[in-house]
């Protein structure tokens, strides 16, 4: 075969390679392996800030072990998913390194942050690099609840995803807004004070002890009371001062994380991997070029990719050399990575590579939306729509004939609640098309937002004259 028809079967070759999720997830040596047999280590880095030698030294690690990839999670954190013939030879290895890590747990969750997106999709704000660095530094321990340290005026990374989730004030610097989900529920308490930036970690541990030593109370509890946990909380021992005025999240909109792009006189570079898997050659190569160009550190971000931030002039054409050598796609369509899916869940990534291609064959435009998929029961998912898996029939912790809801926030703004539900009970042949016109209702909410607005700025102008 020659000409178009090559080139299109090449292409149908790629696409099912890609879409080879358990085979590729599985391979180990060349060979296909029990899923049962793989455990999965979890590797954490506060806020996504990932120093390249540590890095190095376990993907070295690693690859001694016989692994060929690794992921990152939505938390920023490092997985790896490792047979357990090898588990014990990588474990000895790690522990050797000194590296912390947790074996098939989640007690002690990564630290989220907005770190990647500093003066690359934030600018002129006092929350700088050393200020993450000051407040990273000061976490002397290791939380059991999920934490989020975010700047306002950003919606790369999530703001409320945390259980302690602390949100930099735009008005007054190193005061931070502080917003309790409570572990196990959708209840979110607005603290009623604003804590300075020294005093993030000792408030965040003494919040976790005082939840934990009440988890009747504050844990997987639907009445759970933030006035409560305030009052338990308070003391003077901290810099803190009332909210003048509750804060203003910002609006939505996921800037395009992928590429070589330029920014203040430098370059940075975005990846992201649609099978979610990253080859550990390929990392210890970024690695070392990191080291070669005086990088610090590369970041992981909550959308599962990672970013390397101040690449210089003189050493563009090394990074393209990179991509070009292991045959990294940095063009992918905007419609796919606006989603979000659980962590360890390839019926969920399978599931997000389904509604893909439905939506890229419709031409679906989806910017400024973020979708979510969910199949886990009390796990949280950053969407403007979320696609939300169900069993009808349940015995135990097994379920049997799934159906899928689709849940918009309020405002199609993921740092919202869940508002109302769009959809219910779509068996999955008809999801893909249900989705489509969530997507849509999110346009015509936004059209007739704008034309209120645009009707009250006239009212207001004649008002004027």
């Amino acid at each position: 075969m020659t000409g178009t028809g090559a080139f299109r079967e090449k292409k149908s070759d790629i696409w099912q390679r890609e879409q080879n999720l358990y085979i590729k997830i599985t391979q180990h040596k060349g060979r296909l392996i029990n899923m049962k047999s793989i455990n999965t280590i979890k590797v954490n880095f506060k806020g996504g800030v990932i120093p390249h030698k540590d890095l190095y030294n376990i993907l070295l690690a690693a690859s001694k072990s016989g692994l060929q990839y690794v992921r990152f999670g939505l938390r920023q954190q490092l997985l790896f998913d490792v047979e357990i013939v090898n588990l014990e030879s990588l474990t000895a290895e790690l522990d050797m390194l000194g590296i912390s890590y947790e074996l098939n747990k989640e007690e002690f969750p990564n630290i989220v942050s907005s770190f990647p997106a500093e003066e690359v999709f934030i600018i002129n704000t006092w929350l700088n690099h050393n200020v993450y660095k000051e407040i990273f530094e000061s976490f002397n321990y290791m939380p059991r609840l999920k934490i989020n340290i975010s700047d306002v005026n950003q919606s790369f990374t999530p703001l409320f995803t945390g259980n302690i989730n602390w949100v930099a004030s735009p008005s007054e610097p190193h005061f931070w807004h502080l917003y309790i989900r409570f572990p196990k529920t959708n209840i979110v308490y607005e603290w009623k004070d604003v804590v300075h930036t020294k005093d993030l970690a000792g408030m965040s541990l003494r919040i976790e002890e005082t939840i934990l030593q009440n988890t009747g109370k504050f844990y997987d509890n639907n009445e759970a009371g933030g006035d409560e946990l305030y009052e338990k909380v308070k003391t003077d021992t901290f810099n803190i001062k009332p909210a003048v005025a509750p804060l203003a999240l910002p609006p939505f909109n996921l800037p395009y994380y992928e590429g070589l792009n330029r920014y203040d006189g430098k370059y940075w570079l975005g990846i992201y991997r649609r099978d979610e898997l990253f080859s550990i050659k390929f990392l210890k190569e970024v690695c070392q070029l990191c080291l070669e160009t005086e990088i610090g550190q590369l970041c992981s971000t909550p959308w599962k990719t990672i970013i390397i931030k101040g690449i210089l002039e003189k050493n563009r054409e090394d990074w393209n050399y990179l991509l070009d050598k292991y045959q990294i796609n940095v063009r992918h369509a905007a419609n796919e990575l606006n989603f979000q899916v659980e962590d360890n869940s390839l019926k969920a990534l399978k599931l997000k590579q389904h509604l893909v291609k439905y939506l890229n064959d419709d031409d679906t435009r989806t910017s400024g939306v973020c979708i979510g998929i969910k199949t886990r029961r009390k796990s949280e998912i950053f969407s403007s729509i979320l696609v939300r898996r169900k069993a009808l029939i349940r015995i135990g912790k097994w379920g049997l004939f799934y159906t899928y809801d689709i849940l918009c926030a309020k405002d199609y703004n993921p740092n919202e609640r869940t508002d109302f539900v769009f959809s219910k009970d779509n068996p999955k042949f008809v999801l893909a098309e249900q989705l489509r016109r969530a997507v849509l209702s999110f346009y015509t909410y936004h059209d007739k937002t704008d034309a209120e607005k645009d009707s009250m700025d006239e009212m207001e102008l004649l008002e004027l004259d």
